[in-house]
């Protein structure tokens, strides 16, 4: 009965850890975007450059930029949620997802992405985040995690297979995609288990 409490307990505190990251995550997203708009959106000229020095730096910051309240806004409630669900297993392993998919994705579209453009936006972590709940679930061979990739396919995978066509020439095709596959990679990386160990 203690161990079961103590489980109990663990879970509540993780889950409270996953939604304080979270909401604070995705508040900074918003004031940033404040801050863009009062030095009149000065800041957007630190997303990716593809194929130059200066944009190499967009890399990591490009992923806390937007162009406007309403990119903001069209970013916030899935990086909410599938952050908060994919926080849950532990926050150290959350930063080091969010991590690879921000430099993969990132290092993608400088690579790939028409020239003379600017990317940013939390779309890319938002493919990856998407990409790793897919398939950990059977990558760890857990139900509820297959579960959850299911549900989250069920709402969000439409737009998901949109966002990776080159259809749109307003939105980033290509770190949508690199994201999405980076995400599925991490999934099947992390989710690997030493044998006879715990992860």
């Amino acid at each position: 009965m203690a161990e079961l409490r103590l489980e109990e307990w663990s879970r509540a505190e993780r889950a409270k850890a996953a939604g304080k990251l979270m909401l604070g995550w995705v508040g900074l997203l918003w004031l940033i975007e404040a801050v863009d708009l009062a030095t009149g959106h000065a800041l957007d000229a630190y997303g990716i450059i593809p194929r130059t020095a200066d944009g190499l730096t967009g890399i990591p910051l490009s992923p806390f930029l937007h162009f406007g309240f309403g990119h903001v806004a069209s970013n916030s409630v899935p990086l909410l949620v599938l952050g908060f669900v994919a926080a849950l297993s532990g926050i150290r392993r959350f930063l080091v997802l969010c991590t690879v998919v921000v430099l993969v994705d990132g290092l993608g579209v400088w690579l790939v992405s028409a020239s003379n453009t600017v990317t940013a936006g939390a779309s890319g972590l938002v493919f990856g985040l998407f990409g790793y709940l897919l398939v950990r679930g059977f990558v760890e061979r857990r139900a509820l995690g297959v579960l959850v990739g299911i549900v989250i396919a069920a709402y969000w995978g439409a737009g998901i297979l949109t966002g990776i066509l080159p259809t749109n020439t307003t939105v980033s095709w290509q770190g949508h995609l690199f994201g999405l596959l980076t995400g599925v990679a991490c999934a099947v990386l992390l989710g690997r288990r030493p044998p006879g160990g715990r992860a």
